[in-house]
């Protein structure tokens, strides 16, 4: 009698461990060090589970489901992007997805042009897609309690790194955003812009042409001082990026008398101000250059001939058209080398 008590007692320290190690132990089944679980939102538990069973997640889908019962996630799915890592216990999983310990995602801003092109990169990489963030960026009253418009959005979309949840919506992705531009312009800051005669928005819509217009920093001061000083004369500004912007075409080299033609609010050679909106989103250094953008009678500015990045400024138009013709003449002479060799 006392071994058959023994026996049982026995069978049932092996049952024991039996679930301990299903429950406490390696549960999964993927190759790989990690495995990354999408819950779109209103997925059912019969639709995550699916999912679980399709990519070989699990070793044991049935001791999932057995788990997941006892644990009350059945009725309690929570949509997200999950991290499951090699080897972690069923345990681990279901008690990850029934809290809804996400991963954060990290969406790294740094320059955009387009409302496409933003809505095409962000949606990438959140549930909500490309056409529903275009959709929000077009709506005018989801844009206006930011106190931007489809024009003009890019003022708050700052080349920054930003973490969210994968079921994050657009309102939330832009209130992050919004949150942060907010923090960024100081009350020294508006103070600067003010001063030259702008706002916020337009400062980074002038931002925004000067980036374009050249990568070297010591230059983007004197630049922004040609534009303001057009401005004040109420010249058109005439600025080449915002004519690349009109056409969507970014890798223009040169342009063409032609092009200044093409109408749109975009082209600064047709209408007079600052365009409608930003046409990228300009870095901090450029921003910061443009608020602290030297007083100049600078009205004009050529790319030096040596292909050196930096640009000579011209108070009158005699001296400018000089240095344009030597800019002029030094595109001409490196377009003869291409072709010639080219033809060898």
């Amino acid at each position: 009698m006392k071994k058959f008590f023994l026996g049982i007692a026995l069978i049932l320290l092996v049952v024991c461990v039996f679930i301990g190690w299903r429950v406490f132990g390696p549960a999964t089944a993927f190759s790989g060090d990690t495995y990354y679980l999408y819950i779109r939102t209103g997925m059912t538990y019969e639709q995550v589970l699916n999912q679980l069973e399709k990519d070989t997640v699990l070793r044991s889908p049935a001791a999932f489901d057995f788990l997941a019962a006892r644990m009350n996630y059945r009725d309690n799915v929570r949509e997200g992007k999950y991290e499951i890592r090699k080897d972690m216990s069923l345990l681990g999983i279901v008690r990850m997805l029934h809290n809804g310990r996400q991963v954060p995602v990290k969406i790294v801003i740094t320059k955009f042009r387009t409302p496409q092109g933003f809505a095409g990169a962000v949606g990438k990489k959140l549930e909500c897609d490309s056409d529903a963030i275009a959709s929000f960026i077009h709506n005018g009253d989801s844009m206006r309690r930011f106190g931007v418009d489809s024009n003009t959005f890019l003022v708050i979309v700052r080349p920054n790194t930003y973490t969210y949840f994968w079921n994050t919506t657009p309102g939330t992705l832009f209130q992050k955003m919004y949150t942060a531009y907010k923090a960024w312009w100081t009350p020294e800051r508006i103070q600067a812009a003010q001063a030259r005669g702008l706002t916020p928005v337009t400062a980074t819509t002038l931002a925004s042409i000067v980036e374009e217009e050249t990568n070297a920093q010591t230059d983007k001061g004197k630049i922004a001082s040609v534009y303001l000083n057009r401005i004040a004369k109420k010249m058109k500004l005439g600025a080449d990026p915002t004519i690349k912007y009109a056409m969507r075409d970014f890798e223009l080299k040169r342009i063409y008398d032609q092009y200044l033609k093409i109408e749109s609010p975009y082209n600064t050679y047709l209408h007079e101000g600052l365009p409608p909106g930003p046409i990228c989103t300009p870095s901090d250094a450029t921003l910061e250059a443009v608020l602290q953008s030297p007083a100049t009678d600078y009205l004009y500015f050529v790319a030096k001939p040596d292909f050196s990045g930096y640009s000579n400024f011209a108070s009158t138009f005699k001296e400018h058209e000089a240095y344009a013709k030597a800019w002029r003449d030094a595109l001409d002479k490196q377009q003869g080398i291409r072709d010639s060799s080219q033809q060898k």
